[in-house]
């Protein structure tokens, strides 16, 4: 079935300081100072927001030859650059990307990739060496694009970019490998040491694109990692005193490039202790990286999650499989322990080829400085994913998880979980997914900050032999569908606490493959330039925060939904107008859903999937004797007070045992634990077949035996129970203290061990803060239920709902686009109601239909049309 959702669009972001409003209709328009940063790679040309980070193309292939060398001309307001042909030649850039190009006889040969242009309109290049050359390029002067001469540093410098400060007039740069902060005086070539540079100490990167605003702040971008650092006050460094620098952004990667920008332009900064997003990037205080190690905010190196929890971000496929697998291991008290996991150290075959070839032989050693390596394998994977082996290792410092490596051989296309899917829609929030350059090709990286504001950097590949099996090729995706199909890949998924320490294991990790098999191609996909940073499904709906990097109007949403565990999944699809603006929060009605898988695309770039799952309801039915008969979850069909934490969806459960039968239900998707701390009671409406045991599944208590349960007894009538926490008791004799719960189980036993028909049908499930069930909440509950049967209505169907007392009453139909297509007045009468409900002239779609009273409030309902 496939119908159309209406999308209630609401901007709360522009585009800030005109971030991308670059296109111009005339020839030779200057920049004049714009507020943009300008990347240069190759002969295309990128707009660089250095608040966010994020990037986009605004010209491609705008000269023959390559530029290099850009700076911007404060006399012309234009951006000059090196031409890598014709031979010596130098090219104006104006904001509408036509071009000018200036051959100058006298200037030497070879490439010069190192330029940049003062307030007076002299260009300063170089190539590398000592050696600088001049050309004036202010526009009044006699010698305008003339050859000014050669001249030399004080000293060789090994740099790849260098821009001017506007305070004082100097060229500022950093030296690949030594990280050393360069003033140069360019009217005597004086090089002043200003030491190195505190955050990238130790750091290997190239820094080809550098930049200058306002306050004299200066930006470098790393190529490889794209990551954007900043020094303060550069002007006041004379060597000794203390340099002050920082983590600023998350960029893309780039190579053969550089950087040009307006030195007098300001960059947006975030204040970290506000509560606001001051520089637009739609992150938040301690959320924006440019916070970290300032004010209250901690440096990002906090502890990860480790392998042996990895690997399971669900799909609609395995949802109730990843849950039982939970499940399983509380019900045997597992706990993987760092302290006491078995330690693994490098071979003396590392990084040989091997005549059998096992995960393990991918596996890096000592190239991140960890102080150890342990085994983290999830082995209950094999039993639920499409992983035929697996590995995986934590690497420790200082007792801390600093990254991992999950490895899996999957023999039939890739393995099908990554973590970046689903953590968005679980508490989590993309800071940035870009690239990350390894062995010069361009990877996805993707930096997650979790729900517990840990910060992870997540890098996925795999590896496919080719060739005749004398090769490997390499692939990674934002999407699962764009890698090869039907056949075998070895797959890795890295995840670390430091961006450098991304980089050098997922180089290590190619160079092991490279060791197996020589990589002969690489194909890979670009990041997402439209993706979902973070979400949640509340109450009906979709609540999505939407990152358009690249000025995109209108994407489309097309999603599949299951409305419980054993429904079948509707078709959803619907356009979505973003209107350009770089950041866009959407409410898209849904419905009651247990889980749903969308993707948000323009058809042109790639398009962002996303997965999300309730958490689910199982069935433990691992007794030899136990056979299930039924086994419904449907839709609650009452309305919860607004105070209490209900449970989504009912179930209804029939077997056949001479042992036990149990369900249970997750609270979260993840197995994780919820504070319930501050409720006193526990909700549901029940009945079945004799004594049915509830269990409290706590995290802090390994010992099954040792959890809190409750008996109460069920009749073949449906029945309310409200249960004070005080009745739940353990073995341990300790009063409950809920505020670690993982799970709900429910539970029947065959007392006297002969075979019998077991059931329960549980509905309305919930935690309150009151201790008992009045009479009149229990009425209210059956007064707020609507309901339509059947429902699809493929002819003529009955709405049911019930009334307070006799009143006139509206009820409305609405189409996907909020318009009323049918309204009914109708006079109630006190009790049940019913109306019959004729498709009469309804298209096939969905529809919603709200009941409006002056006595009760009612909840809107979902109807579908076939």
């Amino acid at each position: 079935m496939k119908r159309t959702l209406h999308l209630r669009i609401k901007t709360i972001l522009f585009c800030v300081l005109t971030f991308f409003s670059i296109k111009g209709i005339a020839q030779e328009i200057p920049f004049n100072c714009d507020f943009n940063a300008y990347l240069f790679q190759y002969n295309d040309v990128y707009a660089i927001d250095l608040a966010s980070g994020n990037s986009i193309l605004v010209a491609a292939d705008i000269t023959s030859g390559n530029i290099n060398g850009a700076g911007y001309n404060p006399k012309d307001g234009y951006i000059w650059g090196y031409l890598s042909s014709p031979s010596k030649s130098i090219v104006r850039i104006g904001k509408n990307f036509t071009t000018t190009i200036f051959t100058i006889d006298e200037l030497p040969d070879g490439n010069k990739y190192v330029g940049d242009v003062s307030s007076n309109g002299i260009y300063y290049f170089k190539a590398g060496g000592s050696s600088y050359y001049e050309v004036d390029l202010d526009p009044d002067s006699p010698t305008y694009t003339k050859y000014l001469g050669a001249f030399e540093l004080t000293q060789s410098i090994n740099v790849h970019d260098w821009a001017f400060n506007a305070l004082d007039g100097n060229l500022y740069t950093v030296e690949q490998k030594s990280n050393i902060l360069f003033r140069i005086h360019p009217e005597t070539g004086i090089v002043d040491d200003l030491g190195v540079v505190p955050i990238i100490k130790g750091k290997t990167y190239t820094y080809g694109a550098v930049y200058f605003d306002l306050s004299g702040s200066f930006y470098i971008s790393a190529n490889q990692t794209g990551t954007v650092y900043v020094i303060r006050d550069v002007k006041d460094l004379n060597g000794t005193n203390a340099m002050e620098s920082n983590l600023f952004a998350y960029g893309p990667s780039s190579s053969s490039n550089d950087g040009a920008r307006c030195p007098t332009a300001p960059v947006p900064q975030e204040i970290c202790d506000n509560g606001i997003d001051d520089d637009g990037d739609g992150l938040i205080d301690c959320e924006d990286p440019s916070c970290s190690g300032y004010s209250s905010c901690p440096v990002l190196d906090a502890n990860i999650s480790g392998g042996n929890d990895g690997g399971l971000e669900s799909n609609n496929r395995l949802s109730e499989q990843i849950n039982k697998r939970n499940f399983n291991r509380v019900k045997k008290g597992y706990i993987f322990n760092s302290a006491t996991a078995k330690k693994v150290t490098k071979s003396s075959k590392y990084a040989n080829k091997s005549t059998a070839i096992t995960l393990r032989d991918f596996i890096p050693f000592g190239v991140i400085n960890e102080d150890s390596v342990i085994e983290s394998t999830p082995n209950d994977l094999l039993a639920i994913t499409n992983a035929s082996e697996v590995y995986s290792v934590d690497y420790l410092k200082n007792s801390k998880t600093i990254a991992s490596i999950l490895a899996l051989k999957t023999d039939d296309g890739v393995y099908e979980h990554t973590k970046f899917i689903c953590d968005r829609l679980l508490g989590a929030q993309i800071i940035s997914v870009s690239t990350i350059d390894i062995q010069e090709q361009p990877f996805i990286k993707t930096i997650i900050k979790n729900a517990d504001n840990s910060i992870e950097y997540v890098l996925s590949l795999s590896a496919k032999i080719t060739n005749g099996g004398a090769n490997f090729g390499l692939e990674s995706h934002w999407n699962l569908d764009k890698y090869e199909k039907n056949i075998g890949f070895y797959n890795f998924q890295i995840w670390t606490n430091s961006i450098d320490d991304l980089f050098v294991l997922g180089e290590e990790v190619v160079q092991l493959i490279n060791a197996q098999k020589p990589i002969a191609s690489y194909t890979l996909s670009t990041p997402p330039t439209v993706f979902v940073r973070k979400g949640k499904y509340n109450n009906g709906s979709l609540e999505l925060q939407v990152i358009n990097t690249n000025a995109t109007s209108l994407v489309t949403f097309d999603a599949g939904l299951r409305q419980t565990e054993t429904s079948a999944e509707e078709k959803i699809s619907s356009p979505i107008n973003l209107d350009k603006n770089y950041i866009t929060q959407l409410l898209i009605p849904t419905g009651n859903l247990f889980d749903i898988g969308f993707r948000i695309g323009d058809g042109i770039a790639t398009p962002d999937d996303l997965f999300l799952s309730d958490g689910p309801w199982g069935v433990d039915d691992a007794a030899a004797s136990t056979s299930v008969n039924q086994y419904i979850i449907s839709p609650n069909d009452v309305s919860f007070d607004s105070n209490n934490f209900k449970v989504e969806r009912n179930l209804s459960l029939t077997a056949t045992t001479s042992e036990y039968i149990a369900a249970y239900r997750a609270l979260t998707p993840r197995f994780k634990a919820v504070d319930l701390s501050s409720y006193k009671s526990f909700r549901l409406k029940a009945k079945g077949t004799g004594t049915m045991e509830i269990v409290f599944i706590k995290n802090s208590i390994e010992n099954w035996d040792e959890q809190y349960k409750k008996t109460i007894e069920l009749t073949n009538n449906l029945q309310d129970f409200a249960i004070p926490f005080t009745e739940f008791t353990s073995s341990k004799g300790t009063p409950l203290v809920l505020d670690d719960i993982k799970t709900i189980v429910f539970k029947m036993t065959a007392l006297d061990g002969k075979s019998a028909t077991k059931k329960m049908d549980l509905q309305a499930i919930q935690f309150s803060k009151e201790t008992s069930l009045s009479v009149s909440e229990n009425e209210l509950d059956n007064m707020n239920s609507v309901f339509v049967t059947p429902n699809p209505i493929s002819d003529e169907s009955v709405l049911h709902f019930n009334a307070v007392e006799q009143e006139k009453i509206t009820i409305q139909i609405f189409d996907i686009l909020g318009k009323v297509v049918k309204s009914i007045n109708l006079e109630t009468e006190a009790g049940a109601n019913q109306l019959s409900l004729s498709k009469s002239n309804l298209s096939p779609g969905l529809y919603f239909c709200r009941l409006s009273s002056k006595l009760s409030k009612y909840n809107a309902i979902k109807l579908i049309v076939k």
